[in-house]
């Protein structure tokens, strides 16, 4: 298996790809701020013609996040595509008519964060109150800390249990990044209704569907696999998801997996804990290491360059 790249910045391995798939919570921003270098370097990949597909496992829909990035100050000319497990599902709910989600019914019980209906707006789907009034259960985000899953997600699991409620989980995190801390998320609700013995279809990273939805995406630019880097922060979405598909990858240490790597000093303890993390992800291994997202080399200064002419 060939070593993990160690990368001082995007600049190392920008010439080695036309295309970009970007995680964006942990990534781009903590949900409260773009992270310092991001948006030169997403000026940079744009500057040299790179495709860029930013990729979440949010429960809400595209058009959301592009206005959630814009106030971040990440703006459209950043990138050129939003792809969301949130989109995705609400695509499926609307039409009904492939796999999972044929004839799944009309009456829905969401778990969202805030009370966010937004997954469901538009179609022809009914909130319900009660679980016992539900045909299938949404499971889209979460209340944590507030809401607890002894105190309020397990009774309503044991519940569609009885019901034999399948249910959807539109963003497998298991954690959810709000501001400097990780909260439960929605996948840990999903996981535990199959615990109970529910049925869960998910949505988003790091199953196959959401890539090969990128893929498509990519191949209408007559961009492959091949010519492809996934840039995230966790080994158990980003890294392994793209990896299934034959993208390679590019794992970002100041998110998710940060505490694994602050003590490291030296690029051999680097190495030793970069080598705990593949053996607890089925040895699937980053094809590059970045501390974070920017573009790695002194940029020039864009005010004094004289424009060429003739």
């Amino acid at each position: 298996m060939p070593k993990t790249k160690f990368c001082q910045g995007i600049s190392d391995i920008s010439d080695s790809y036309d295309a970009f798939i970007i995680d964006q919570w942990g990534v781009l921003h903590n949900g409260e701020k773009a992270y310092e270098g991001v948006i030169e370097c997403l000026r940079e990949l744009k500057g040299r013609n790179k495709y860029i597909i930013i990729l979440s496992n949010s429960g809400k829909r595209a058009e959301e996040n592009k206005v959630r990035l814009q106030e971040l100050g990440i703006g459209p000319s950043l990138y050129d595509e939003i792809v969301t497990s949130g989109e995705i599902t609400w695509q499926g709910l609307q039409e009904q008519n492939d796999g999972f989600f044929t004839n799944i019914g009309k009456k829905c019980f969401l778990m969202s964060r805030g009370g966010d209906t937004s997954i469901v707006d538009g179609l022809d789907i009914e909130l319900v109150s009660k679980i016992e009034d539900a045909e299938f259960l949404l499971i889209s985000g979460s209340d944590a800390p507030q809401k607890t899953m002894v105190d309020y997600y397990e009774p309503i699991l044991r519940m569609a249990i009885r019901k034999r409620l399948k249910a959807i989980c539109a963003n497998p995190d298991s954690q959810a990044l709000i501001g400097e801390s990780y909260v439960l998320g929605p996948g840990m609700i999903a996981r535990r209704y199959e615990d109970f013995g529910g049925v869960v279809h998910y949505i988003g990273k790091p199953h196959k569907p959401i890539y090969q939805h990128c893929i498509r995406l990519l191949q209408t630019k007559q961009i492959y696999p091949g010519d492809t880097v996934m840039l995230g922060d966790t080994m158990a979405h980003d890294i392994l998801g793209a990896a299934s598909v034959n993208i390679d990858t590019c794992l970002v240490k100041s998110g998710l997996h940060f505490g694994t790597f602050k003590n490291c000093k030296t690029p051999n303890e680097v190495d030793r804990a970069l080598n705990v993390l593949v053996l607890q992800y089925n040895n699937v291994r980053p094809t590059y290491l970045v501390n974070r997202i920017n573009w790695g080399k002194a940029l020039p200064d864009r005010k004094h360059k004289k424009r060429k002419t003739g």
